[in-house]
């Protein structure tokens, strides 16, 4: 083993360019580069705030730093300018960013400890939504990586809670889609999954109902309508309908539907959402639904496999 000399560090502060969501805006990373006597390669040690992979499906192997390729070979190609030969260790810092990393998916994705650092040319470009897109493809990379083929989507922390406690789920084979069912599914039937069971309430679901499978507020909604095309279809009377459609919330629209004698409704709903997600991605995978309410109370499910 070579014996490295310990140099100082030095870094930079991240500019986002404007991206509000971006996490690490602002923070300092740092870098210190050691060497030892000798030809060798290059080394990368994860310093306080970088987190280190720990589950295989990413770009890094488990038990490396969570440093990218891309940033890799930059630094690297950086380095060999100045040390053309010798062994090098290069530890790279985040101060605060363990804290950081709470804020993002590294701990769905296996990586603990800190932040990732990535990049493909190290010029900012702001990318919300396609950041979060590529984050989920990376958590379905490393879900299938560990051997799943059955997958369960919920959309976000409360409904991963529920769905885990409807199928006595204990396993990483759970994703949070967020607004991005659609992107899960396209990505999920991919990479080969067979079976997906999407577990949500009424308030997201009823969105891929309406053929809505964006479903961020600003993008889509259709879910009263959904819900009252559905009752209707089932012989529920104007009052009702109109009652439903006129509701301030899913929530108080699934009450008087409850109260009404029309939860059948959720069921057969439910086996429209399997059959349009189906469509979506060409038979590739079989679908399943569950709707659970906001207590997490399965309110009707569709087994599709």
């Amino acid at each position: 083993m070579p014996t490295f000399r310990e140099g100082d560090f030095s870094g930079t502060v991240k500019d986002s360019g404007g991206d509000v969501s971006d996490v690490t805006d602002g923070v300092r990373v740092l870098a210190r580069v050691e060497t030892a006597d000798g030809e060798g390669g290059i080394e990368f040690v994860a310093g306080g705030g970088v987190g280190t992979v720990t589950l295989p499906g990413l770009k890094i192997p488990p038990g490396e730093p969570a440093i990218n390729p891309v940033p890799r070979e930059m630094i690297r190609l950086a380095v060999r300018e100045v040390i053309p030969c010798k062994s090098v260790r290069v530890t790279i810092s985040v101060p605060n960013g363990q804290e950081i990393a709470r804020r993002t998916f590294n701990q769905r994705l296996g990586i603990v400890g800190g932040i990732s650092i990535l990049g493909t040319t190290g010029v900012v470009k702001p990318m919300n939504e396609q950041a979060l897109l590529d984050s989920l493809t990376l958590e379905l990379n490393m879900i299938r990586a560990l051997g799943f083929t059955g997958l369960y989507v919920a959309f976000a922390g409360t409904g991963e809670k529920f769905t885990r406690e409807i199928f006595g789920l204990t396993g990483k084979n759970v994703i949070q889609c967020g607004n991005y069912p659609g992107h899960v599914l396209d990505e999920a039937a991919k990479l080969g999954f067979t079976h997906a069971t999407i577990c949500g309430h009424p308030g997201k679901l009823l969105k891929l109902a309406a053929g809505s499978f964006n479903t961020h507020s600003h993008v889509a909604d259709g879910r009263l309508e959904a819900l009252c095309t559905h009752l209707a279809l089932m012989g529920a009377g104007r009052e009702l309908v109109s009652k439903i459609y006129h509701s301030n919330t899913t929530s108080e629209a699934t009450g008087i539907i409850r109260a009404e004698g029309f939860s059948g409704v959720w069921e057969n709903i439910a086996g429209v959402i399997s059959r349009k997600c189906e469509e979506r991605i060409h038979e590739a995978m079989k679908i399943s639904v569950v709707f659970v309410d906001g207590d997490g109370a399965v309110l009707g499910r569709h087994y599709d496999g």
